[in-house]
């Protein structure tokens, strides 16, 4: 069996996280994780084609489907007020 801190210190290299900075809400928090990973999975898809693993047309369809499941988490966590 693997050792449980080996694996925890590989997940937080894999997927590190961010403190939030911004203003606390739990919206807010929530919206910041989804942005991190979106973030994280951007860049595992662009090393993934830049490595020749995945093509370029589908990098780019993973990542327009990664940034509508972005907006749509934005839209039902985040109300914009309708002066901003």
């Amino acid at each position: 069996m693997a050792d449980p801190d080996k694996q925890q210190q590989l997940d937080k290299f894999l997927t590190p996280r961010s403190k939030y900075q911004g203003e606390f809400t739990p919206e807010n928090l929530a919206f910041n994780a989804n942005l991190q990973e979106f973030a994280q999975r951007v860049a595992l898809i662009c090393a993934l084609e830049t490595g020749g693993k995945v093509s370029s047309v589908e990098a780019y369809n993973d990542i327009k489907q990664l940034w509508k499941e972005l907006k749509a988490s934005k839209k039902s966590l985040i109300h914009d007020s309708p002066e901003e």
